[in-house]
């Protein structure tokens, strides 16, 4: 990796992606330092470390939302626009015709991505700013709250471009790599928590040496699934044009055990953190209800919480994977090039064979990362051990650095054959 990073360093055009890339998640990262004025942190703070679904929402802003900064919104409205986006092509066929018609339909369905992110986070705002921190503020006039609002909405936004503009021009999904800094953000306070509760005696030291082991495993789990490929044979037929004789070489269909990536789980972690928002409006009694049920701090809301976990990230595996793996445009292009699986005839039985293989694959790798995000989390819930970089933000964390490493060979493999054809 190291070696792949000095050669990019070495082609101008990756240089640019690389160095754009870090200057954006450089404001990123100032904007996560920078607070809102006139805002009491240290009730914040408290009622984060008392929650544990506003300790997994302050996860994922990088520790932005307990020092109550610009970005204390995070990237969260947009996650769940996109979310709310892809299962609204399901019902609505206008909708899946324009993801299906190129480059200008994305474009129209990215517009109205950001048109719902921008509706989600100012209701998030007031849901925030008027229920959740509304102790924390220093006064309660109307001026000052609708600046809050405004404040929390605009670097909301902000934040959002950033995410579009490292997709564009740099290396990586932007929203993902934001998720991603923001959780490694948090690895330094944890560890330097964890070793004074080791040298107090709070925590025995075997039981961090368990955990540190279990989550170094993790990892090696994480990265042999998400690099895990089924290889489906492909015979090519020899053709005649001319005096010259094509085809007759044998090549493979690459299906991965996980097709869909990280967006799964930060899909499943994102729709977890949404019934808080939800219960702002609703009153007291429906916090007391999500506080009891939708935590991971009470025994029944952990094992609740943990179980919907699950099913959405089995969910997602299976949706996403259907989105982004089309059986019907693969077999109609092998069945034009002359292409066959051996052993199945072209068109509706290939077609069959292939979504049998994914479905199978795919449930298998669901299977495999919900049980890979749990792990840790026992760990941590039953031996009381505050950590960010477990379960699910173990899985997000492996799972972008890899694709961070996936783009950037891919982008050098690239330029090194555009170099051989010059």
């Amino acid at each position: 990796m190291l070696s792949n990073i000095k050669q990019a360093f070495k082609i101008k055009e990756l240089r640019n992606k690389i160095i754009f890339t870090f200057l954006m998640i450089l404001v990123f990262r100032i904007g996560a330092t920078i607070p809102v004025p006139g805002i009491n942190t240290k009730i914040i703070q408290q009622m984060v470390s008392g929650n544990n679904l506003l300790s997994l929402y302050n996860m994922f802003t990088g520790g932005a939302f307990s020092n109550f900064t610009l970005f204390a919104l995070g990237i969260s409205p947009y996650i769940t626009a996109s979310i709310i986006i892809q299962l609204l092509t399901i019902g609505f066929e206008n909708l899946a015709e324009l993801q299906k018609s190129g480059e200008e339909g994305k474009k129209k369905i990215g517009k109205y991505t950001k048109y719902i992110a921008l509706a989600l986070a100012t209701l998030q705002a007031i849901g925030i700013t008027l229920g959740i921190v509304k102790k924390a503020l220093v006064t309660d006039s109307l001026f000052f709250i609708v600046t809050v609002i405004i404040t929390l909405i605009s670097a909301s936004m902000l934040l959002m471009w950033i995410g579009d503009k490292i997709t564009e021009k740099g290396l990586g999904n932007g929203s993902s790599l934001i998720i991603f800094v923001g959780i490694i953000s948090r690895v330094p306070v944890d560890i330097i928590s964890i070793t004074g509760q080791v040298k107090s005696g709070q925590i025995a030291l075997w039981m961090t040496i368990i955990l540190v082991v279990v989550v170094l495993i993790t990892m090696l789990a994480v990265t042999f699934i998400q690099e895990s490929t089924r290889k489906i044979p492909v015979q090519y037929a020899k053709r005649v044009v001319g005096r010259k004789m094509y085809g007759g070489q044998s090549s493979h269909i690459p299906m991965k055990v996980n097709q869909s990536g990280v967006i799964p789980i930060i899909f499943a972690s994102s729709l977890l953190a949404f019934p808080q928002t939800i219960a702002l409006f609703a009153g007291p009694k429906a916090q007391a209800f999500v506080n009891q049920y939708m935590t991971t701090a009470t025994e029944p809301g952990f094992w609740i919480t943990r179980s919907l976990e699950v099913l959405l990230i089995v969910f997602f595996s299976y949706f996403y994977t259907a989105v982004s793996f089309n059986t019907e445009d693969i077999s109609k292009n092998m069945k034009n090039n002359g292409g066959f699986i051996p052993g199945i005839r072209p068109g509706q039985p290939t077609i069959d064979y292939l979504n049998r293989i994914l479905s199978r694959i795919t449930l298998a790798g669901a299977t495999f990362l919900a049980l890979v995000a749990m792990v840790p989390a026992f760990m941590t819930h039953y031996m009381q051990i505050n950590m960010s970089l477990a379960g699910t933000s173990l899985l997000i964390v492996v799972g972008v650095a890899l694709e961070l490493k996936r783009q950037l060979e891919s982008n050098l493999v690239m330029r090194s054959y555009q170099g051989f054809l010059k």
